[in-house]
C-alpha cells in the first residue's frame, strides 16, 4: 500500500511544485527586467547561479542548509543560554527543542517536514529556470505592441499587466512545456532527498532482501517495478503533451505567430 501511495506523494509534488515554482520564476522575470538596478541585478544573479549549478549537488546543498539554517535560529531564540558550539567537527548540535521535527513528533510530521523541504528545493531550482524561459518570452512580444500601449496613454505598469503578460504566453509556453517535462523526470530525486518515493519502494519491495526487509519469499523482482515506473512516467508525459498541444492552440488564436498564421490559413 505504501507503494501505491507513494505515486500520490509524486503528484502531490508535482501539484505543488509546479505553481509555487512558476511564482519563483515570475518573481524572477520580473526582477530581472527591472528598471532599478540593484533588483535587476538580484534577478539575474538568481537565474545565473541556479542554472549554472548542477541540479543534484544544488539539491544535496540546499535542503541540508535550510534545515541547519531552520534549526540555527530557532536554537539562538529558544536556547539563549547555551554555551556549546554549534559546529562540533562534522556534526550540528542544537538543544532538542530546536530540532526540527522535534524527536518527540509523529511520523507524519517528520514526513511532512521532508515533503515540505524537497518542494522550496525544487520550487528555486526550477523557478530559476522557469524565470528564464519567461523573462525570454517577455523580451520576445514584438516592441510595438508596448510602443502602442504607451501612445495610448497606459503606464508601465498597465502596459505590463494588460499588454505584455497576456501575450507572453505563446512564446513562453513551448520553453515551460520542456520545463514540465524536466520537473517530471526530477521526481526521482526524492529519493536521494529522504523522502519514501516510488523509487524508493520499488527498491524496497523488488529486492530479495533489503535495509527494511530481512526476507521475501521471491527473488529480485526490481526489473519489473523499475518497468511498471517506466511506464508511467511515459504515460504521464504522453498526457502531459496532449494537454500542452491544446493548450498551446488556444493561447495561439489571433497571435502573430507561426501557430496563429496556421490556423488564420486553415479557417
Amino acid at each position: 500500500m505504501s507503494f501505491y501511495v507513494s505515486f500520490g506523494t509524486v503528484l502531490l509534488l508535482l501539484a505543488v511544485t509546479a505553481p509555487t515554482a512558476m511564482a519563483f520564476g515570475f518573481g524572477g522575470a520580473m526582477a530581472a527586467r527591472a528598471r532599478f538596478a540593484p533588483l535587476s541585478w538580484f534577478g539575474k544573479g538568481y537565474i545565473a547561479i541556479v542554472r549554472g549549478v548542477p541540479d543534484i549537488a544544488f539539491f544535496m546543498f540546499f535542503v541540508i542548509a535550510l534545515d541547519q539554517g531552520i534549526e540555527w535560529l530557532l536554537h539562538k531564540t529558544k536556547c539563549p543560554d547555551w554555551t556549546d558550539p554549534i559546529r562540533q567537527g562534522s556534526d550540528f548540535v542544537v538543544c532538542d527543542i530546536a530540532k526540527m521535527p522535534l524527536g518527540t513528533s509523529p511520523q507524519w510530521m517528520h514526513e511532512v517536514y521532508g515533503f515540505t523541504l524537497a518542494v522550496v528545493t525544487f520550487a528555486i531550482v526550477f523557478g530559476a529556470f522557469a524565470a528564464n524561459v519567461l523573462y525570454g518570452a517577455m523580451r520576445a512580444v514584438p516592441r510595438s505592441q508596448i510602443e502602442t500601449a504607451e501612445a495610448y496613454g497606459l503606464t508601465h505598469r498597465q502596459t505590463f499587466w494588460r499588454i505584455l503578460v497576456p501575450q507572453m504566453w505563446v512564446y513562453a509556453l513551448p520553453g515551460l512545456s520542456n520545463l514540465w517535462m524536466v520537473l517530471i523526470k526530477a521526481t526521482p530525486l526524492l529519493f536521494l532527498l529522504g523522502v519514501e518515493d516510488i523509487v524508493y519502494w520499488a527498491r524496497e519491495l523488488g529486492g530479495s532482501k533489503t535495509a527494511k526487509f530481512t526476507a521475501y519469499p521471491h527473488g529480485d523482482w526490481r526489473m519489473w517495478y523499475f518497468l511498471a515506473l517506466l511506464i508511467f512516467y511515459l504515460a504521464f508525459t504522453k498526457v502531459s503533451e496532449v494537454v500542452l498541444e491544446k493548450v498551446m492552440k488556444r493561447l495561439s488564436h489571433g497571435q502573430a505567430t507561426l501557430g496563429g498564421e496556421a490556423q488564420r490559413k486553415a479557417s
